[in-house]
């Protein structure tokens, strides 16, 4: 009976190791993104140029209840369910600024780094 019953918690022990597995690497992943992709809807504006999953781009020129109305076109709009919005594309844009900040902090320290060694050259020219 010993065996059993040992036999029989180490069953439940293997069930909730995957039961945890699936949770740490299936279910908890999918929730997060599933909350960003509802902040990025609740955060659309008018102006935001976005892709829906259909891979329509556009730009929101109405905010609805449930809807969006995008402008694809001079004279072509279209209504589209919120939900169908893939990507915001502008924000992108306005990721990549503090980058360039970085990129012109790192030209600096280049050009930092160029002048004493053109003041070494000078020094060998006299």
């Amino acid at each position: 009976m010993d065996s059993a019953t040992g036999s029989m918690w180490t069953t439940f022990i293997m069930f909730g190791a995957i039961i945890l597995i699936f949770y740490f690497l299936i279910i908890r992943p999918q929730k997060k993104r599933d909350k960003e992709a509802q902040a990025m809807i609740d955060a659309l504006k008018k102006g935001d140029k976005v892709i829906t999953i259909g891979g329509i781009h556009g730009t929101v020129v109405a905010v609805k209840e449930k809807t969006v109305v995008l402008k694809v076109d001079d004279n072509a709009r279209i209504e589209f369910l919120k939900t169908a919005i893939s990507t915001v594309t502008n924000k992108d844009a306005v990721k990549s600024a503090p980058s360039k900040k970085k990129a012109e902090a790192i030209e600096e320290k280049k050009a930092e780094e160029v002048k004493p060694a053109e003041a070494s050259e000078k020094k060998e020219d006299k």
